[in-house]
């Protein structure tokens, strides 16, 4: 299913990215409901199925990746997933994981479970911070509720991150309880990440522009 976007706000939100891709402002869409990948083309994409970080330079920190379901009780697989999935921390304590790059990209996607409060996605360049979304700011996208319900739309959605001209080389995934759980992430480097981007999503997808944080 796709949103209902009124013309005069389609009209709005294009001139606020011709003027975001300039500026380099993250801009996040959010894929429809039950949709598990990105609509972005010529992207990377590590879906963990043979159980490794796959296309990921390297995968360190409090993780494990699970097959479905997981049995734990305290993780879940995001709603439509049958295979495995990336889920932070382990089994044993609260903690992170960080997924570094190849190359530094400009855009970034992912399959987001059960959001809740204590979870929190940074992007990292060199080690330092260019910009961090807590559950309770992503769910604001949808908008939806960061309660870590396991199958409702509003707190499973597929992602997409694009950051213009800034760069990022690594991905943190924080968890303060249990648990983080994503799937089907997605990187590249995108020309024209703001108007283009959308325009080849067809518009599909809440699409808000939030400034990143100065550095």
């Amino acid at each position: 299913m796709k949103f209902n976007i009124a013309p005069t706000f389609v009209a709005a939100t294009l001139a606020a990215l011709f003027v975001g891709s300039a500026q380099a402002v993250p801009l996040i869409t959010v894929e429809s409901s039950g949709v598990t990948t990105t609509s972005v083309t010529g992207v990377t994409t590590v879906n963990f199925d043979d159980f490794t970080c796959g296309a990921y330079d390297s995968c360190i920190g409090d993780y494990t990746i699970y097959s479905t379901p997981s049995g734990t009780g305290q993780s879940a697989p995001p709603p439509g997933v049958s295979s495995p999935y990336f889920s932070v921390p382990n089994p044993t304590r609260n903690g992170s994981a960080t997924l570094s790059l190849v190359t530094a990209a400009n855009y970034f996607g992912l399959y987001w479970g059960s959001i809740d409060s204590y979870n929190t996605l940074s992007f990292l360049l060199d080690g330092i911070e260019v910009e961090s979304f807590t559950g309770d700011d992503i769910v604001s996208y949808i908008p939806g509720i960061a309660n870590g319900n396991q199958s409702a739309d509003t707190s499973n959605r597929y992602f997409n991150f694009f950051f213009g001209n800034q760069l990022f080389d690594a991905v943190k995934l924080d968890s303060q309880g249990f648990a983080f759980e994503t799937d089907n992430h997605s990187f590249a480097t995108v020309p024209e990440p703001g108007t283009m981007a959308l325009l080849a999503l067809g518009l599909t997808g809440l699409v808000i522009a939030r400034r990143r944080k100065q550095v």
